[in-house]
């Protein structure tokens, strides 16, 4: 809450400074009008205060300028000839700007309703974030674990991709996934794949059969009524991972999401999925049950997990972002360092927004226990 203040102040500052600008405009455009010759009228030039003033100031600072526009517009025609104040010239632009004045009023009102609702609109969405997808915590047993959601919608803080981590008797297990589609119903669908992971990931036996139950209930929560077959037009990619604390082997489900990549010194190698599994949703498909592929993830090396909003984000020119080459040679070993160039290496390449959102886990299997 003191930072929201902080930035309030920080914006407030600026404007008080700015209505400096409107309030010279009346006084230079007031005393060259009065020394003007008398067929020279610079009045409606006044009109430009208040106009600039909505620019950066709230409907106070706007009323309080056109207010003195007003009453500098009737001192001007005092001064030159009072019988003019009464002409129905200068008459009308005292009309003009008590108008203009107050239309600007009424738009800087509506403004900042908008603002407020937005700022609201945010809130809701940061608190709906922290709930549904909270940061995931910095340690999950030996590993060392850095998160990040980078939502594509301007004013919203998530949307369809996910993430989830817990831990079991033998190890960590960890999900990361894209639902397909956008808007409200992604995050419908995301929370509840999360909430299936999170019940399910303590209890079942093996990642076969966590995934298996994942699929299922991903199957029968898109269902509509009515309906007798859980196919349809949505689905979520996943890949959901095993990571033994005994050796350095990790069990990985890869159902039709980008695959892992180990960064071993610098040098990014791809974990190759041979077995792909179907989406979550289209598990019918998978008619033999789940295959279970292992790679080698070892002390000192980074894991990055990631959704496609990566490795399909493009730049001016319509390239997409290239993961391993980018990476290549980075040598952070603390996954918070690492995912903070990551973010600004992706967001450079972007222009500074993505067309989808993207979400990043990086691991670390450190080679000593930090103390």
């Amino acid at each position: 809450m003191a930072q929201r203040l902080e930035e309030l102040r920080r914006l407030v500052r600026p404007g008080r400074a700015w209505v400096a600008v409107p309030l010279a405009w009346i006084v230079a455009v007031s005393v060259i009008d009065v020394l003007a010759p008398p067929d020279i009228h610079l009045g409606p030039l006044l009109v430009a205060a208040p106009a600039v003033t909505a620019s950066f100031g709230g409907p106070r600072a706007v009323g309080l300028v056109a207010a003195l526009a007003v009453i500098a517009q009737t001192t001007i025609g005092l001064l030159r000839d009072p019988d003019e104040l009464l002409s129905s010239n200068h008459q009308a632009q005292i009309i003009a700007l008590i108008v203009v004045g107050t239309s600007l009023v009424i738009f800087c009102v509506v403004r900042e309703r908008r603002a407020k609702e937005l700022a609201q609109v945010r809130y809701v969405s940061e608190a709906a974030q922290r709930v549904v997808l909270p940061p995931l915590p910095k340690q999950l047993g030996p590993l060392h674990v850095a998160s990040l959601y980078l939502a594509a919608e301007a004013e919203a803080q998530i949307g369809g991709d996910l993430y989830a981590a817990a831990r079991t008797t033998s190890g960590t297990r960890l999900m990361v996934g894209d639902v397909r589609g956008k808007g409200m119903t992604a995050v419908n669908d995301a929370a509840l794949l999360l909430g299936a992971f999170r019940v399910a990931a303590h209890r079942q036996a093996s990642l076969g059969e966590l995934v298996a139950y994942l699929d299922r209930s991903v199957c029968w929560d898109l269902l509509e009524p009515g309906e007798t077959s859980c196919y349809g037009e949505t689905f979520i990619t996943a890949t959901i991972l095993d990571i033994l604390d005994g050796d350095g082997r990790v069990e990985m489900v890869a159902c039709g999401h980008p695959p892992p990549v180990v960064l071993h010194n610098g040098r990014p190698m791809t974990m190759d999925v041979p077995h792909p599994a179907p989406p979550l949703g289209l598990g019918e498909l998978a008619h033999r049950g789940y295959h279970v592929d292992s790679f080698q993830f070892e002390p000192g090396d980074l894991l990055l997990l990631y959704t496609d909003g990566v490795t399909e984000a493009r730049d001016s020119t319509g390239t997409f972002y290239p993961l391993t080459e980018r990476i290549t040679g980075w040598t952070e070993s603390d996954p918070d360092a690492f995912l903070g160039r990551f973010r600004r290496d992706l967001l450079h390449h972007v222009g500074g927004h993505l067309n989808d959102d993207a979400a990043v886990i990086v691991i670390e299997r450190p080679a000593t226990p930090r103390v």
